[in-house]
């Protein structure tokens, strides 16, 4: 046993102080197996036990703790059924003994555990109240998606031409079902108005075009949301601008510094475009009934698209040379707008580009992206969401480009 940490013990008292207080709270008036001072004592035994670093040790007195915790229960299990405070205890016991070599991520899981414990009412009335049996099976097949298949799929290109991998084609599947999830979860806890924009903003720092696809789905399904989903469509732009700007501040400043008011007006007019349709959007925040989180079949047809995209434009540069590397960089920027814009900034470092040229291949970067988008649109959402969108990526393009002329002027 080596000199006592006393930041480990001192965090060590902090978890059962924490979880001990909202234990004894939530037993109020009731016996309880355990109270404040018995959860301290526990945590203080973990972290004593694993002063000894011994294994051993640490398992005994584990076992002791789970011993005290089934005795507890036997006693009180017809006035308190359940294992809340029981299992709390344990978990007391070995964030103690974590404590004493990652105090910080000791603390950090013991405020998880007391914001868990302290949610115990809301938690119970979503589960048995509001979360449907086909939310439920939605979110199952998701996870069975992202957690079992995904991970078998090979990670590697199965053609001739090195360009399609069958674990990336499933991965943007997966990506739109997660967005159009995210979404759907926001729509029913805020509402149309709020959630659907919120949702397009933080989806379009994973995928704007994904994000396209999850908002012009949830149109077409709900029309009476669909003023709030081009919001968030619109809205989801603002971080593929953002996201621009991170990529050419990494890759190329003198890129950044010149694209600087192009990008700035792109996304000055995806604000305003948003803005507008969440005013539009206003009476539109009604209830939302359980349904179908997302659309298996929309996120199939998304990851087939954004597949032949991938592979049309590989074969294409491939096709085209070497001295094609351009034209290859504009082309990717309809499966991704930051894969184009890093090839520019390459090409502009390597010297292959003047810094005017790699401007206008930053720009027709994003105008294809916007091009993918707005074909997504109409594809998914039909006519009536493309309308109302369209017209936004069209003024965003047309303003990137205006301040690409202005600055050379």
């Amino acid at each position: 046993m080596g000199a006592i940490d006393l930041t480990g013990l001192a965090a060590a008292l902090g978890i059962g102080l924490l979880i001990g207080v909202e234990r004894e709270r939530a037993h109020a008036g009731f016996s309880t197996p355990a109270g404040v001072r018995t959860f301290a004592l526990v945590a203080l035994l973990g972290a004593l036990a694993a002063m000894y670093e011994s294994l051993p040790t640490l398992l005994v007195f584990a076992a002791i703790v789970a011993a005290f915790a089934a005795i507890a229960f036997r006693r009180l299990d017809d006035e308190h059924p359940g294992l809340t405070t029981e299992i709390a205890l344990i978990v007391t016991y070995v964030l103690g003994a974590l404590a004493m070599s990652r105090a910080e991520l000791a603390a950090a899981l013991a405020v998880l555990v007391t914001i868990l414990l302290l949610s115990r009412s809301r938690l119970h009335e979503f589960v048995r109240h509001r979360l449907s049996e086909q939310e439920v099976a939605d979110g199952l097949t998701l996870a069975a998606a992202a957690l079992i298949v995904l991970p078998l799929l090979p990670d590697r290109t199965i053609d001739p031409w090195d360009t399609l991998n069958l674990r990336l084609v499933f991965m943007l599947a997966v990506l739109v079902m997660a967005i159009d999830a995210v979404g759907y979860i926001a729509l029913r806890m805020l509402g149309p108005r709020r959630g659907l924009p919120l949702a397009g903003f933080l989806g379009g720092f994973v995928s704007s075009a994904a994000t396209h696809n999850a908002m012009a789905a949830r149109a077409r399904s709900a029309p009476a949301t669909a003023h709030a989903a081009v919001a968030g469509a619109a809205l989801s732009s603002i971080a593929t601008v953002l996201k621009l700007v991170a990529v050419l501040a990494l890759t190329s400043l003198p890129l950044l510094q010149a694209m600087a008011l192009p990008l700035a007006l792109a996304g000055g007019v995806a604000v305003l475009y948003g803005a507008f349709f969440l005013r539009q959007s206003v009476g539109s925040d009604h209830a939302i009934a359980p349904g179908h989180a997302f659309s298996l079949k929309s996120a199939a047809g998304f990851a087939l698209v954004m597949a032949v995209v991938i592979a049309g434009s590989a074969l294409l540069v491939h096709g085209l040379g070497p001295a094609g590397a351009l034209v290859g960089a504009t082309l990717a920027g309809f499966a991704n707008a930051q894969a184009g814009v890093v090839s520019a900034g390459a090409l502009y470092l390597n010297g292959d580009i003047d810094l005017h040229i790699a401007g206008l291949a930053v720009l027709a970067t994003f105008t294809a992206n916007t091009l993918t988008k707005g074909g997504i649109s109409i594809w998914v959402g039909g006519w009536p969401f493309a309308l109302k969108l369209i017209p936004g990526l069209v003024l965003m393009v047309a303003a990137g480009w205006a301040g690409l002329l202005l600055k050379s002027i």
